[in-house]
């Protein structure tokens, strides 16, 4: 055929045209799997917004979910004109002249591009076309997606296509309304009427030009143009918008001057409940798989995922049943102590003058009332100080009151907070993860957003440092005053630790028995010996991510680390030294059930079999030597059937901030922080203020909870017996207690010989 047409220009021009018709009808029928899905008529039709995943625990029940419920579609006659008319002029000018492709926009977009000014060519249609048929996403593509430029040309002819195919079914209204219900303006607002109320609190159909601009300027960058976030750039671009509007003739000059010199104007007061059964272990999960579904090109909310979590919905009740039972004494406690005081206070117990000042301006809102006002500070304060009907957390069940927003403040400010997490080593699986007290009044997750000062649980990093290095668990210090030299930042440094009472008793002590009773003197001495250097390497080693400055009061704990971290690294001893990569999900799959991917464990040898069996050893030390720091958990007696053993460690940052447990059981590692959110509020004394009697009651309700619980599947029992030969000697005697230094395994020693040898505990900051 091509032989009759002498035209050289003209054959190879029909050529072009046949080849291009049958590169889209390969891309139409996916030839050989080399395109991937494209939209047919059907889909058009009918199109599904989103399909939502849902998390399990790993006993299969359902614990949360992630879909678009804050998305409200609206009719197009409840769509403000403005709305419409800022779209069409930032978005697609000749929306009304094409028919789903505007290819003059999209070839001066190209030239402009090639000048230096980037700007897309996409139709309104062909926006909707990606964001309602993800025709862009890895599912829709097919084998030529792994070719750099022929993917990006696949991606655009299919989307041309179905916009060509959405052109077919819809109207342009119908066009507009479509893609005004689906399209993101960010802070989790999907469709104009989640966002106009969100922002503005006003349906669609009541907001103003300069508002409308303000809402469709976002769609450019919804977190750069975010009005909450950057107002500044979301009234630059507010006014860009106007700046279309006016020169398309949908807005006088007139209207256009005096809009771009309005102030934002947001109202903020809309309330949506949009928590999709929320928790702390849902936000968890997300964050856990966040860069899978980067990766995978899988969206949470959309994509109707099925994800099984590693999760123990029997341990995970009785957690929180702990929590809820010891906090809300530990509540009643704290606010006794103080009383009608301010608890806000410096190093030296002064109250803190200009804390309710700086926690308003901490405020997100802050920033807007400035702006509003013009700075002025009264203006400023009597928003703050104006009542306001809501309702607060209180542990007897929500209140309704009212409060300032200083009054507010002032009473979160003094709620004390938990985080706690609970794994099984030999398998990596996290069983408990308890992010706060109540997820709905405090998202913040304690447990691995949240990174506090360890204290006194960051010692056995100090030990176990000593134990690889030559040392045994016999090896005897002094308590005694002790003064490292050192240089921090160029400067000469001298830290000399205290004990909490500011005595030293001058007693010889073993290893086990000073890491029992958290001897701050001999921890240090043990810090001087091994290097600083070396304990921080060793925490990393076992699980540690955090940084850690590298200084002698590092084995007190001086560093922030979350209790992920700790539990983490604590992990480390009960599985046989190796450091293990803790699991929260071990299975994703689609609709269908078809296994998208299965996680499995990852270790790695941190610590030899024998140094990991004797740190377990000097665990036991918390409850077995005189004095020891754990020994408050025999006021459980739950836990001590059957000659059970736990090990476990109490720390307390300064003036008492921070009160920590870990706790070790021969199948779990647990780790729980207890404090408020702001670090200058806090207990002030041993008696009620130290981890052993904030953070541990926890562990200790917890543990008979799940003991008693014939179907939890963890039982009583003796720690492990060595994994290998022991070669450092560890059976050494404690004070007033006659040892048999000959006997093979202490292990076989019934716990309870041990109670008669009580010594009162040493307090101190770090216990």
């Amino acid at each position: 055929m091509f032989r009759r047409i002498k035209n050289q220009y003209l054959r190879y021009f029909l050529i072009f045209i046949y080849s291009l018709i049958i590169f889209f009808c390969c891309i139409e029928l996916n030839f050989l799997w080399l395109f991937g899905y494209s939209p047919d008529m059907q889909d058009i039709r009918s199109p599904s917004l989103s399909v939502g995943s849902q998390v399990y625990t790993a006993d299969g029940k359902l614990i949360g979910e992630y879909y678009r419920e804050n998305r409200s579609p609206v009719d197009y006659k409840a769509i403000s004109p403005s709305l419409i008319n800022a779209l069409v002029a930032t978005e697609d000018v000749r929306f009304y002249k094409h028919g789903g492709v505007d290819f003059y926009s999209f070839f001066t977009s190209i030239l402009s591009t090639a000048k230096g000014d980037k700007r897309g060519g996409s139709t309104i249609t062909q926006q909707l076309a990606k964001n309602l048929y993800s025709t862009r996403k890895r599912k829709s593509q097919g084998l030529l997606r792994h070719i750099p430029v022929i993917r990006t040309l696949v991606s655009k002819c299919k989307e041309w296509l179905t916009a060509y195919k959405i052109e077919h079914v819809y109207n342009k209204q119908e066009i507009l309304t479509l893609y005004l219900n689906t399209v993101p303006f960010g802070s989790n607002s999907f469709g104009i009427k989640t966002a106009s109320l969100k922002f503005f609190n006003k349906t669609p159909d009541a907001v103003t030009p300069a508002e409308a601009a303000t809402l469709i300027g976002m769609l450019k960058a919804t977190s750069t143009y975010n009005p909450i976030n950057n107002p500044d750039k979301a009234v630059e671009r507010r006014n860009t918008v106007l700046g279309q509007m006016e020169k398309y003739d949908f807005l006088s000059k007139a209207d256009y001057t005096t809009y771009t010199k309005m102030p934002i104007g947001l109202n903020l007061s809309y309330v949506e409940d949009d928590s999709h059964g929320d928790s702390y272990i849902r936000e968890a999960v997300e964050r856990w798989l966040k860069k899978w579904c980067k990766d995978n090109d899988y969206n949470l909310y959309e994509d109707g995922l099925k994800i099984y979590t590693t999760i123990d919905s029997r341990l995970q009740q009785h957690a929180e049943d702990a929590v809820a039972e010891k906090m809300k004494m530990l509540q009643r406690r704290f606010d006794n102590f103080w009383g009608t005081k301010n608890p806000w206070r410096d190093s030296k117990g002064n109250e803190i003058t200009d804390f309710l000042l700086k926690a308003e301006q901490h405020l997100p809102i802050y920033k807007l009332l400035v702006a509003k006002y013009n700075g002025d500070i009264n203006q400023i304060n009597q928003y703050f100080e104006k009542p306001k009907r809501m309702k607060v957390f209180t542990w007897n069940g929500e209140k309704d009151t009212t409060f300032s927003s200083t009054d507010s403040i002032k009473y979160y400010t003094r709620i004390l907070n938990t985080g706690m997490m609970t794994i099984e080593p030999s398998s990596g699986k996290i069983k408990v993860w308890v992010g706060g007290i109540n997820h709905k009044y405090f998202n913040y997750d304690h447990v691995n957003q949240s990174k506090r000062q360890a204290g006194s649980t960051f010692k056995p990093f100090a030990y176990l440092t000593a134990l690889d290095n030559g040392f045994s668990p016999c090896d005897k210090f002094t308590d005694q005053p002790v003064s490292i030299k050192y240089t921090d930042e160029g400067k000469d440094q001298v830290w000399a630790p205290n004990n909490a009472d500011f005595k030293f008793t001058y007693q010889e002590m073993s290893l086990r028995w000073a890491m029992g009773k958290s001897v701050n003197s001999i921890t240090a001495q043990v810090t001087e010996k091994v290097g600083w250097d070396k304990i921080v390497a060793y925490a990393h080693k076992c699980g540690i991510e955090s940084p850690l400055k590298a200084v002698p009061s590092v084995s007190l704990g001086s560093n922030d680390v979350s209790v992920y971290e700790m539990v983490r690294a604590y992990s480390t001893f009960l599985n046989k030294g190796e450091k293990i990569d803790p699991l929260l999900v071990t299975k994703i799959t689609d609709q269908d059930g078809n296994i998208l991917q299965e996680f499995v464990l990852k270790t790695e040898r941190a610590i030899s079999e024998e140094v990991a069996w004797l740190m377990l050893y000097m665990f036991r030390g918390g409850m077995e030597e005189p004095g020891g720091t754990s020994q408050a958990l025999w006021e459980y007696q739950g836990l001590w059937k059957k000659n059970n053993q736990i090990g476990g460690k109490t720390g307390t940052s300064s003036d008492y901030v921070d009160g920590w447990y870990m706790g070790i059981t021969k199948d779990l590692v647990t780790g729980i922080w207890v404090g408020a959110d702001d670090r200058s509020v806090h207990f002030t004394n041993s008696e009620t203020g130290e981890g052993s009697h904030t953070a541990l009651p926890i562990f200790g309700s917890f543990m008979q909870r799940v003991y008693a619980d014939p179907q939890s599947g963890y039982t009583y029992g003796a720690f492990p017996k060595p994994w290998t030969k022991i070669t450092k000697s560890y059976d050494c005697p404690s004070p007033r207690l006659a040892v048999d230094t000959t006997a093979t395994d202490s292990l076989d020693m019934p716990v309870d010989t041990t109670r008669g040898a009580v010594l009162p505990e040493l307090k101190q900051p770090g216990n």
